[in-house]
């Protein structure tokens, strides 16, 4: 593969031969004699004349009289199309002969290898009847398969004296455009007025010309003066009628029957190539000479019309032309967007008219092309089209629905538990930091309790006498203790005093929720007192966590005032303290000396008390973020942190049937000793379990396939079907007390980078050249997959950052594949 930009190709004729010369590389050249047809001359001037004959009037240019008689009722429109049909079937025969085959085949191998989008080739044709001949519709590599767009042709002049200077992207944002507009006898110059003032946004644009009344020496001067400005200029422009001479270098009509020639100009365009000059375009008549002449004076490139133009053409010309230019496309590439559009789109109105114009440029030269201004034109290329609204539009509303994010969100979590056990990450515990006291159907059944709603309150003393007999420090009872039952309350709470005004006081923390009505439902006051105890919120939020209260919360845990409950479901409400945030909470003040200890007789709230402790620590992932509670009102979970479920439960929490407490079997030797254990006593999946409904507390695993998939690999394999609310709470409680809080980054967020990434890739990074694709597509697949895996490992680091990798890449592939297909269809 090669970069290779460029051949140089000099065509000379000699009596009825043509001399061929091209050269390449490092000086290769190739040199082929090929005869001249002698019929190809008589259908050049066959076809010129039909064509001055169909244009025959508002031409911008002088024709020589052809004749003073009544046109005859000739149809020149058919006779044009035959004799530009004639014309170019004689030409490409020429061009497709044998003895041009090596210089056809050369260049053809060169461009297939070519890694650039173009291959140019610089024709310079010595001979002046060769010039007239239009080689731009050369099809160099048709015979080797290859697309036309990859070749293209453009003309140099032979003599190049001038140096060139190269200012492309030395300019400032703003292109400085001069525009001439000359005499306009016959002429109407309002479209191309139109056109280049509707560039006011890309450059800065000068209009000057003939005016009537003007006095012609000042207009001369005005020009002159104008040209060679201190300020210099990036593009003339000249309309009006112009024509070709041997020795001047053409001249520009200025006024009615004031001309200015080339050669009186040199001067001042000298003056304005060295201030900046790098494009001159001539909207006019026959400007070989001229461009031949510019050329030579070092001017970079230079667009002309080979023949007289009709002045519609010319006002259909140029707008296509600006079009083009100004979507920084160079000015090759406008030019031949103009030529394609008369050639495609109204060929029928303006047969032939695709032939003439026409591109010089020295091969020192960058093409020019209009430079986008850093802010404005960066942020234009970025607004989206009609297609990519629709679809963004879907993937952000998407990223917007809290049901498919949970649902994302869960076989995310599924694909970290596959990732962890896969690279050996799988964290093992000794002994977990929560035991899981399950009441779950055989403990009801051993227990011979008829209903299980409400708990029967002396099986719940039973169980604190036990865990406080093996030193239970934090026990969080996951029952609702609202309604009376008699004599059972009166055992529950002596067990419960019994465990407070130990030597080593039991901190509880109770279950607290508020029914359908908003009226919330808490621990009956002949049970405990908040003074000595906590109580905590136990509604969860599927798949995210509850987190701790602020420092500054007002929680009130009096039974005297009830706290206002209207945002129960507001994750981000702090007025409320959660179940596990309270556990862990106890947890972390209990491993202080000089933390509060319950007291049987304390008169201030307890809440209050450890709230206020200096030994309190937690992490700022522990309370929402400024972010997060924003994103409530707009009923997102942004940043709000997520619950891991790729822990695997084992490292998580230790379960054990209540029954088996009891009766003290198979008790493991971890569990003999619980003070720096949190114990949770929770329902263990019976069907009456809940508050509003029966299996209100039991999730269906399949809402959360990473407990399902660590359950099938459990030896024999865990059939449960369920979830319980207590091995949420479990969870949660883990994540507090090891601070294991993972955060997602929105996809919303995601998605925007995304589409910054990806439309900058589709507009900047793909390689235009079709060979390149592939090898494109490899490297972009292999960066999102880079990305996916780097996402997967920074969840599971300590960093714990959830990036969202579905809906970003596909926004980013959406862009890269319509780029492709764009550039599939502009081939």
């Amino acid at each position: 593969m090669m970069n290779f930009t460029a051949f140089y190709l000099t065509i000379q004729q000699v009596e009825q031969v043509c001399l061929f010369q091209l050269s390449w590389g490092q000086g290769q050249n190739l040199s082929v004699d090929v005869a001249y047809p002698e019929n190809l001359t008589t259908l050049y001037q066959e076809w010129q004349n039909i064509y001055l004959s169909f244009y025959n009037t508002a031409l911008r240019g002088k024709v020589a009289n052809m004749g003073s008689l009544a046109a005859p009722p000739i149809d020149w429109h058919a006779r044009l199309v035959q004799a530009e049909a004639q014309f170019l079937s004689a030409f490409h025969y020429w061009l497709r002969s044998a003895e041009l085959f090596d210089i056809r085949k050369q260049i053809a191998q060169v461009s297939k290898q070519n890694q650039t989008p173009y291959l140019d080739i610089f024709i310079a044709c010595i001979t002046p009847d060769l010039a007239k001949l239009p080689w731009e519709v050369w099809e160099i590599g048709t015979e080797f398969a290859l697309a036309s767009s990859q070749i293209r042709i453009v003309r140099t002049a032979t003599n190049r004296r001038g140096t060139v200077i190269n200012t492309q992207g030395k300019y400032p944002s703003k292109a400085r455009i001069l525009v001439i507009l000359g005499d306009d006898t016959g002429l109407n110059f309002e479209s191309e007025k139109q056109a280049i003032a509707s560039l006011k946004d890309y450059a800065d644009v000068k209009f000057i010309g003939w005016q009537p009344n003007k006095n012609i020496d000042d207009l001369k001067t005005e020009i002159v003066q104008t040209i060679s400005s201190q300020n210099g200029w990036d593009i003339l422009f000249f309309a009006g009628h112009s024509n070709q001479t041997n020795l001047t270098g053409g001249e520009l009509g200025i006024a009615p029957g004031v001309a200015l020639s080339i050669s009186e100009l040199e001067p001042a365009l000298i003056t304005a190539k060295d201030r900046g000059l790098q494009c001159a375009i001539f909207n006019s008549c026959n400007g070989l000479s001229i461009a031949d002449k510019l050329i030579d004076l070092g001017i970079s490139q230079v667009a002309v019309m080979r023949e007289p133009i009709h002045n519609q053409v010319a006002e259909v010309f140029l707008p296509r032309f600006l079009q083009a230019l100004s979507e920084y496309k160079d000015v090759h590439e406008s030019l031949i967007s103009a030529a394609q559009y008369l050639k495609v789109e109204k060929n029928f109105t303006y047969p032939s008219a695709y032939l003439i114009p026409s591109l010089f440029r020295h091969p020192g030269a960058d093409l020019f092309r209009l430079q986008p201004a850093f802010m404005n034109e960066g942020i234009k290329k970025l607004i989206p089209n009609r297609r990519e609204i629709i679809v963004l539009s879907v993937l952000l509303i998407i990223s917007l629905l809290l049901p498919v994010q949970q649902f994302l969100l869960q076989r995310r979590v599924l694909l970290q538990a596959i990732y962890r056990q896969l690279t050996g990450q799988v964290a093992t515990v000794a002994s977990p930091p929560v035991l899981l006291v399950e009441i779950d159907e055989d403990s009801i059944r051993k227990a011979k309790i008829s209903n299980p709603k409400p708990i029967e309150r002396k099986y719940l003393a039973s169980l604190i006498d036990r865990l406080t007999a093996n030193q239970a420090k934090i026990i969080g009872i996951d029952y609702l203790l609202d309604r009376h039952q008699g004599e059972s309350d009166r055992i529950l709470a002596n067990s419960i005093k019994t465990a407070v005004k130990s030597a080593k006081p039991t901190l509880f923390v109770f279950a607290g929720t508020a029914n359908q009505d908003g009226q919330w439902l808490r621990v009956l006051p002949n049970i405990a007192n908040l003074n000595w105890s906590l109580e905590g919120e136990i509604e969860i939020l599927p798949g995210y966590m509850q987190l701790l209260p602020d420092h500054n919360s007002q929680y009130n845990n009096s039974q005297s005032s009830d706290p206002d409950f209207s945002k129960l479901l507001n994750p981000g409400a702090t007025s409320i303290s959660s179940f596990s945030g309270l556990l862990t909470l106890g947890y972390q003040l209990q491993q202080s000396s000089d933390a509060p200890q319950p007291k049987l007789d304390s008169q201030e709230d307890f809440f209050q008390q450890i709230n206020n402790s200096p030994d309190r620590k937690v992490q700022d992932r522990s309370h929402s973020q400024t972010i997060t509670r924003f994103s409530y009102s707009l009923h997102q979970m942004w940043m709000h942190p997520i619950i891991d479920f790729s822990i695997s439960p084992q490292s998580v929490y230790q379960n054990i049937p209540a029954w088996r407490l009891l009766e003290n079997q198979n008790i493991p030797k971890n569990l003999q000793n619980l003070q720096d254990i949190i114990v949770i006593i929770a329902p263990g999946g019976y069907e009456e379990a809940g508050l509003n409904y029966d299996g209100e507390d039991n999730f269906l695993i399949s809402k959360f396939p990473a407990i399902k998939y660590w359950r099938d690999q459990e030896n024999p394999i865990n059939q449960s079907q369920i979830l319980t609310g207590g091995e949420y709470h479990a969870y949660m409680v883990h994540h507090l007390r090891t601070n294991r809080l993972v955060i997602p980054i929105p996809d919303f967020w995601m998605i925007g980078i995304a589409i910054l990434i990806g439309k900058s890739l589709s507009l900047y990074l793909l390689p235009r050249k079709k060979s390149n694709q592939p090898q494109s597509l490899i490297i972009i697949t292999i960066v999102t997959g880079i990305y996916g895996l780097i996402s997967l490992q920074l969840y599971i680091s300590a960093t714990a950052i959830l990036l969202p990798w579905l809906l970003p890449s596909v926004t980013l592939w959406f862009y890269i594949l319509s780029a492709i297909l764009e550039k599939k269809s502009d081939e």
